[in-house]
């Protein structure tokens, strides 16, 4: 009996909603073959492999009819991810100087002068703080900062520090100085050499009939590692990305199938596939400032879904469940199916705040990471195994189906989740 309900749940008609069939097996394997071949190499960002994987989901959106977000002419939503080179340091806290390795600058300023009298916004990361969390934080901050931090955090200020070495076009400058007080008075003065490297995402919409001005967002990342000899198995040396991320990227295409055939939307409906996500949410990071955070309702990201939950088959996981009532709107439209969404179980990880999510989340949107991934043991995570082989693509189908059998509500307008209560974020 209880093998009879799965199999009745992965087919179509099951659900008992119009146009759900084409959510098929066989249209999910073909986008999530084409995403994860040989031929991408890997997505890695910056490369021709994640070029034409580009071109790929454009081509698809063409396909389904989706509209081009603003007035773009193009699904690509191109950006620039600037490398910044720090060429000269010179500081002084409280009138003395003070070694430049204590300073980590992201900016895309060439020249930057910097005092407390400049207008910065002015932070501090104390002793025994998350240095992790409260470094994500002040990356994504809107406005020019200076942040004081502990210096028992500068070992960890030096690992992230890389990170923070690759920022976005017009990204407000972000200084970090170790001191273990704030001081009064300060001057910092930097040089840098700044270098402009192209990046996109592929975005696409389907216009809202009375709720134009009020979005709803289905996402996935579309880039992985490349190619690289490291955990290499069978002198297989190119990290395909079936299920990180193109389970997910594939899953937002067919989402995007699937509403453009139901034509029922009130809102608009956005669909975005990130790139940069491996290096630091950079995409994701760039498309959600495009927008006001009060005018997008939910956020659905998904990620790594092409493996079975913890809890098995037809089960997924949504971080930051908590956060909102979303994930109880989504359950309340999946009753009778036998489908469940679960709280994240990897709290630890900070996965709400790791994902592509997170930005929106930042700003008090409904915004969530949809995933199955077993988070403490999956065996092909970030290695040259995660191929379509691994995945099960009949339960992929139905977590596809769920989410778009779940998010009917949202998408007519007559769902609305609560907002993330920004003031208890880190």
């Amino acid at each position: 009996m209880k093998k009879l309900l799965v199999l009745l749940f992965i087919s179509a008609p099951a659900f008992g909603q119009d146009k759900l069939e084409v959510i098929s097996m066989e249209e999910t394997r073909r986008i999530e073959a084409t995403l994860s071949s040989d031929e991408m190499q890997g997505r890695r960002t910056f490369t021709l492999g994640i070029e034409k994987a580009g071109q790929f989901i454009a081509a698809e959106f063409e396909k389904i009819g989706l509209k081009k977000l603003g007035n773009s002419n193009s699904y690509l939503q191109s950006f620039a991810m600037i490398r910044p080179k720090t060429t000269a340091v010179k500081a002084t806290m409280n009138g003395n100087t003070i070694d430049p390795k204590k300073i980590s600058i992201s900016s895309v300023e060439k020249s930057i002068t910097v005092s407390e009298k400049s207008g910065y916004e002015i932070a501090t990361i104390a002793r025994g703080a998350n240095f992790i969390n409260e470094w994500r934080k002040m990356m994504t901050s809107t406005k020019n900062t200076i942040v004081f931090f502990d210096s028992t955090h500068e070992t960890m200020m030096m690992r992230v520090g890389q990170r923070g070495g690759q920022l976005y076009q017009n990204q407000p400058s972000v200084i970090f100085v170790s001191q273990n007080e704030k001081p009064s008075s300060f001057s910092i003065e930097a040089t840098q050499e700044i270098t402009e490297m192209p990046l996109s995402n592929v975005v696409g919409i389907i216009p809202g009939k009375s709720k134009a001005n009020e979005y709803v967002i289905f996402s996935g990342h579309y880039d992985h590692l490349g190619i690289s000899s490291r955990n290499m198995k069978d002198n297989d040396s190119i990290y395909n990305g079936a299920n990180d991320d193109a389970a997910g990227t594939t899953a937002m295409i067919m989402l995007a199938k699937y509403y453009k055939a139901l034509n029922q939307n009130e809102r608009t409906l956005v669909f975005a596939a990130f790139t940069a996500e491996e290096i630091g949410g950079f995409g994701a990071t760039y498309f959600s400032k495009q927008f006001d955070p009060k005018q997008v309702m939910a956020m659905f990201n998904i990620e790594m879904i092409g493996t079975e939950s913890k809890w098995g088959k037809n089960s997924a996981y949504i971080t930051g469940f908590d956060k909102t009532n979303m994930g109880e709107i989504l359950q309340k439209n999946l009753e009778g199916t036998g489908f469940m969404f679960h709280p994240d179980p990897y709290p630890d990880q900070q996965l709400f705040y790791r994902s592509d999510n997170a930005t929106l989340a930042r700003l008090g949107v409904p915004a969530h990471t949809i995933s199955t991934a077993k988070m403490d043991q999956e065996p092909h995570y970030h290695k040259a195994s995660d191929e379509i082989g691994t995945l099960d693509m009949d339960n992929m189908s139905s977590i596809i189906r769920a989410i778009a059998l779940s998010a009917r509500g949202i998408v007519a307008g007559k769902e609305t989740p609560s907002r993330v209560d920004t003031s208890t974020l880190r």
